[in-house]
Parts: structure tokens; C-alpha cells; sequence
């Protein structure tokens, strides 16, 4: 990991503003980014305040050891939204002034690519983070690639999730070479470690866990194509388990068809609150998300593979992007090239057939991601608070 240097020092009067379009109640790995680096900055001593889309309708605010600012926007990547968070914050340009300001992931990136040019919205110092997919896309259009490198130039300091989106970014953006660290994150701060599962007596089948979006790059076709070509003996002595939103109709449809076809239990688990997804992790057996490339977009690291890790689960995954960082391949869990299909079915038989090595995995892998801490990520990044001055 990234050495631990501060590299930001920041007063501490000075507020820092996390703006994000991905928090709670959204789910997934960058809104879980978000909120913890969020509260991890707040543990150093920042005075932070999230701002974030608006809670819909009859959904709670959580409690949070910061302010969150609420915005009248929905969150998404359309210019209605861009228009919006442009606005908020035209709006709150006077407090930005005095701020850092951190955008942790793309959504309000492509509002500030419009508004660097406007000389009204200043803030103190500007920080950003990069996760892999933004840069592809960012890189794909000249005006859009001329825009980040301007934005980037401003920017204080620079961040990612993996030495993958790393050599992305410097590939495409090389000014932002001086500016760049690791922050890969962790597991959530809320996750209850549990100690890696026994091995199950006879008769009692085998639970495959994909937690995930239902989406094509996510996988999840992959791996019961490859469950499928299992003997039959051992698919009889399996299920699959997803749990995870519809996020492409045309893709559920797909999953619902080879779930029909295919001779061994798929349970479609829905989208399970985080509160409750220890209790899932803990009846399975084996981890795989094997991810895919989707036209611009790339799995810069998966937070959950060091999730899955955490509650000792042996892991199975396709080698691409940052997923080696999240994954060591023989050491907690298996890697295989996203178009060997015969290898993933290769990789599962071998943890089916092996309870020891699927215990040894799962027990390396807990330790890797407990040794992973927002703290540290955030120290990374902010460095420490400056001290208050004394008589």
C-alpha cells in the first residue's frame, strides 16, 4: 500500500466538502467510498459536510457523525443532474471559497469540468479520485480530455482506488502523474468479520455468492455458464446465490433464461440491506464476481472482494483491471482470464473438490482486507489535521 505520508495540510477552520451523487441510500462500492471516506476524514479531525442527492420519498436520513446537505437532484449522469449540481454549486460558491473540496467519484466531476472555467466558483483547494471506468470515458473525447487535463492542473491532489486506474490515468493524463496516490479503501466500517466458514458435512450443497448489480459487467452469465459445465454429479451438490438489483432489464431477462435452464438451484436474493448481508456471506461457501469489459467501463478495484474476504470466503474473479489488488491470485482466491471459460469452471472444481483449500483462502483473505483501513486511506489522501496554534 501507498506509505502513509501527509500531503495535504489543511487549518483547522477550514471545512472540507465531500460532493457526491452516489450516497446513502444508494447502493454500491462508490457510495460506500463516499460515506467512508467521509468518515474516516471526520475521525483525522476535518470538519466535514456531504452533500448528496435527495433522500426519495419516505426513506430516512442515517445517522452520521457529519452534516449531510441534502441537493435537489436525482444523482444520475444526465444533464438534467449535471445542470442541477452545476447550480447547488454556483450557490454555495461563497462557503466553497473558504473549503476543500473533494469530488470522490464521476458523477459531479463532469459539473465541474464546466464550471473550472467559471472564475466565481473557487474553493480552497480542490481534491478528486479516480476509480477506473471515468478515465476511459474521459480519454475518448478530445473537448472531454482537454477539460480533465485543465481540471486536473487546478486540482491539489489527485487520488485512486488501484495502481491499475493509476497507470490509467498517468497513460492519458501524464500531468497528473506528481500529484497521484493510492487510496484503495477497505471493507465498511460497519461489516462484523466472521470466522471463515466450516466445511459443510455430507448432503449439504455448496452455495456460490455473487453480490452485485445485475449487470453484464458484472459477470454473473459467466458464472452460471460455468457452473453449468461442471460434472454432474458435483453441480447436483451446488446452488448459486445472487444478490443484487436489476440495474439492465435486458440483462435480467438473460439471467432469468439460463437460471431456467440451468440443472442446479439460482436464487435471485434481491437487493439485501447491508444491515443483513453478514447473514448471506455467512451461509456461503464461495465468493466469485466475475467481472467483464463493458464498452468504456472497467472494474478499477472491487471493494466487495475484500467484503467477501472479510468474512473469510474464498474468492473467485476474472483477471482484469485493478481486480488483482483486491484478489491475489493462490493466496485468497483464484483468477482466471475473462474469455477462458474453461478455466473458471476449472477454478470452481478445484474449491469444490478442495474444503482445505478453500478454508486457507478464505483465511488469507480475511487477514489481507482486515490490514486494509479507511483511516488509513484518508491520512493518505488529507494528511493530518494541522494542530491548533498554541499561545
Amino acid at each position: 500500500m501507498q506509505p502513509l505520508v501527509p500531503s495535504i495540510i489543511h487549518p483547522p477552520a477550514r471545512p472540507l466538502v465531500l460532493v457526491t451523487h452516489e450516497f446513502y441510500p444508494h447502493r454500491g462500492g462508490i457510495a460506500v467510498y463516499a460515506a467512508e471516506m467521509a468518515r474516516a476524514a471526520q475521525s483525522l479531525g476535518y470538519n466535514v459536510e456531504v452533500w448528496a442527492p435527495a433522500l426519495p420519498a419516505g426513506t430516512a436520513e442515517a445517522v452520521w457523525p457529519f452534516p449531510v446537505r441534502r441537493l435537489p437532484l436525482a444523482g444520475d449522469h444526465s444533464l438534467l443532474s449535471q445542470w442541477r449540481m452545476a447550480r447547488q454549486l454556483m450557490t454555495q460558491r461563497d462557503k466553497l471559497k473558504g473549503a476543500t473540496l473533494y469530488i470522490p467519484e464521476p458523477g459531479p466531476l463532469l459539473a465541474m469540468l464546466l464550471l473550472q472555467y467559471f472564475d466565481a466558483l473557487r474553493s480552497a483547494q480542490l481534491v478528486l479520485t479516480f476509480h477506473g471506468s471515468e478515465i476511459q470515458r474521459l480519454a475518448s473525447r478530445g473537448l472531454l480530455r482537454w477539460s480533465t487535463n485543465h481540471l486536473l492542473r487546478k486540482a491539489a491532489h489527485v487520488s485512486v482506488v488501484s495502481a491499475y486506474a493509476r497507470n490509467l490515468l498517468e497513460q492519458n493524463f501524464p500531468e497528473a502523474a506528481a500529484k497521484v496516490v493510492l487510496t484503495p479503501g477497505a471493507p465498511r466500517t460497519d461489516l462484523v468479520p466472521r470466522p471463515p466458514p466450516a466445511p459443510k458435512p455430507p448432503g449439504v450443497r455448496t452455495v456460490i455468492l455473487t453480490v452485485a448489480r445485475l449487470s453484464p459487467r458484472k459477470g454473473q452469465l459467466q458464472v452460471i455458464a460455468a457452473l453449468q459445465a461442471l460434472p454432474a454429479d458435483r453441480r447436483a451438490a451446488l446452488e448459486y446465490w445472487l444478490v443484487g438489483s436489476h440495474s439492465k432489464e435486458n440483462y435480467g431477462m438473460a439471467l432469468a433464461a439460463a437460471a431456467a435452464s440451468a440443472d442446479f438451484p439460482v436464487k435471485f436474493l434481491g437487493d439485501i440491506p447491508d444491515e443483513k448481508l453478514g447473514e448471506i456471506y455467512a451461509q456461503a461457501d464461495i465468493f466469485a464476481m466475475t467481472s467483464m469489459p463493458h464498452r468504456h467501463s472497467v472494474e478499477g478495484f472491487g471493494l466487495v472482494y475484500l467484503e467477501a474476504g472479510a468474512h473469510g470466503l474464498p474468492v473467485i474473479a476474472h483477471a482484469i483491471g485493478g481486480v488483482p489488488e483486491a484478489v491475489i491470485d493462490g493466496e485468497t482466491g483464484l483468477l482466471v482470464l475473462p474469455d477462458d471459460s474453461a478455466a473458471l469452471t476449472a477454478a470452481f472444481a478445484k474449491l469444490i473438490n478442495d474444503p482445505e483449500l478453500c478454508r486457507r483462502l478464505g483465511a488469507a483473505g480475511q487477514k489481507r482486507a482486515l490490514s486494509h483501513t479507511w483511516d488509513a486511506a484518508a491520512l493518505t489522501l488529507f494528511g493530518q489535521p494541522a494542530a491548533p496554534a498554541t499561545a
